[in-house]
């Protein structure tokens, strides 16, 4: 298999550092780049010049991992299952916990290399500040494993805690020995450039008993109302907005790349299921579910990998490394709001395939969180960044919508939602143009109610076009 540039570039560099007796690096490449494919070249090149016996790989989930056993097994030609006669094995982060001293004493015996997929997930540079896997590796890996590559697409944690086996600067910042960014990634056509499209509303009301309160933005109801963002990705109208403007960039990309897929990103189970009910109901369109409640969600991605399915809606399922490279649209509803996972999300959409060129696009509501992060993965590529602000003008069609009627646990008063009864969306076609919402209240009973008579508006952040393909 022919690498890419900074593949080989990558691997040259990790070798000769491994031969000048140092045991670790970190390579920091975009998500969707394909480190999984440089890391087992790496493997590989070890192996034939007898420098390693052994490779161990851990990763954040069993999809992962078993994409890496694939890969290492292709590149090396040897069997990485972990049984009688292998070379090695692909592991779980979580399986390293219940790993027992027998299988760690392989350190004592023989020159292993040992790969940490998205190494960020552990964290610590002692034990008193070392989550479970962090820890697992300070005791058991570290200064034992006789090389050591750490791959991230993300270097940083929320929780602000080093990351395990990393060094850092003075000014805090992680040392890397290898990086290869979006734009590269982009100019040298190995990642999709991202449209990042942010949905707003321009009036929105919020009925408390008697009393009516009004706002511009999502942003201004966030910080000024009793909201929680949950309640604002659990409204139908929003959803079906989301819904409706992916799944006519997803109809179009489709034409040209007949097997493209969509990612929607749920919040809970629960909220996964209604939004592929409003999906089929309102848009003609199905999506298969991937939750962590289903026995077999793994082989339900597996076989989305390799359809001709439209769409997967996935809770916690399809997350960093999870290589799915016919997405090409996702729509963004989950309710973690940190850089950390925002970006993973984008990746799921980034990777280049065998498929048909093209941009990728994301589609998501503008909070104040997220707006921020779309912009510094904007400014990452500030060649071709372009930032429009577009609002539905007074002669868009009205488009009226089901009720839906929940309560959420996360609310300061623990008060209900509710939204009018309307007739059905009607299916998309090729010209029509972008639409607003109008809700007339119809829930006098409910304690409080969130109504969207403005327009949704849209601030695109375009991120590709003035990249020669």
């Amino acid at each position: 298999m022919k690498l890419r540039r900074w593949q080989a570039n990558c691997v040259d560099q990790a070798f000769g550092k491994f031969q000048r007796e140092d045991s670790h690096f970190l390579c920091l490449a975009t998500p969707g780049a394909g480190k999984t494919a440089m890391a087992a070249t790496l493997a590989n090149q070890l192996l034939t010049h007898n420098m390693i016996d052994l490779v161990l790989c851990f990763s954040p989930s069993i999809i992962v991992s078993s994409d890496f056993q694939v890969a290492l097994e292709t590149h090396t030609g040897k069997r990485m299952d972990g049984s009688l006669g292998a070379r090695g094995c692909s592991l779980t982060y979580q399986s390293m916990l219940r790993l027992n001293q027998a299988f760690w004493e392989l350190f004592n015996s023989h020159h292993i290399l040992v790969i940490f997929d998205e190494i960020h997930h552990c964290a610590g540079d002692s034990i008193d500040n070392a989550n479970a896997w962090g820890q697992t590796i300070i005791r058991s890996i570290q200064g034992r494993a006789t090389y050591t590559l750490a791959l991230t697409g993300t270097p940083w944690r929320s929780d602000r805690i080093p990351i395990a086996l990393a060094s850092y600067c003075q000014d805090d910042k992680i040392h890397c020995d290898y990086i290869y960014g979006l734009a590269q990634a982009i100019k040298e056509n190995v990642c999709r450039a991202p449209s990042i499209t942010l949905i707003d509303n321009d009036r929105i009301q919020v009925k408390r008993g008697n009393k009516i309160d009004k706002y511009s933005s999502f942003a201004e109801l966030l910080s000024k109302a009793r909201c929680s963002y949950q309640q604002l990705i659990d409204n139908d109208e929003l959803i079906l907005y989301l819904l409706k403007q992916s799944a006519k960039k997803l109809t179009q990309v489709r034409k040209v790349q007949p097997n493209a897929g969509g990612l929607i990103v749920a919040a809970s189970v629960d909220h996964a299921h209604k939004i592929a009910g409003l999906l089929e109901r309102h848009l003609g369109q199905r999506a298969v579910i991937a939750t962590y409640l289903e026995d077999d969600a793994h082989r339900i991605i597996d076989t989305f990998r390799n359809d001709n399915q439209a769409w997967i809606i996935s809770v916690g399922m399809i997350s960093e490394g999870t290589n799915i490279p016919r997405l090409r649209v996702c729509c963004h509803l989950t309710r973690v709001k940190t850089e950390l996972h925002f970006r993973q999300v984008l990746g799921r959409i980034l990777r280049v395939g065998n498929d048909a060129p093209g941009d990728s696009y994301l589609y998501l509501p503008a909070e104040p969180n997220l707006i921020e992060y779309a912009r510094r993965v904007a400014e990452e590529i500030p060649e071709s960044a372009k930032i429009k602000r577009e609002t539905m003008s007074e002669n868009d069609v009205e488009v009226t919508l089901p009720v839906s009627i929940a309560n959420f646990p996360d609310v300061i008063d623990e008060t209900e939602i509710s939204f009018g009864n309307f007739p059905a969306l009607t299916g998309i076609s090729d010209n029509e143009a972008p639409q607003p919402l109008a809700i007339s209240i119809l829930a006098q009973s409910y304690d409080t109610t969130i109504n969207m008579f403005g327009r949704f508006r849209q601030e695109l952040l375009q991120l590709s076009h003035l990249y020669a393909r």
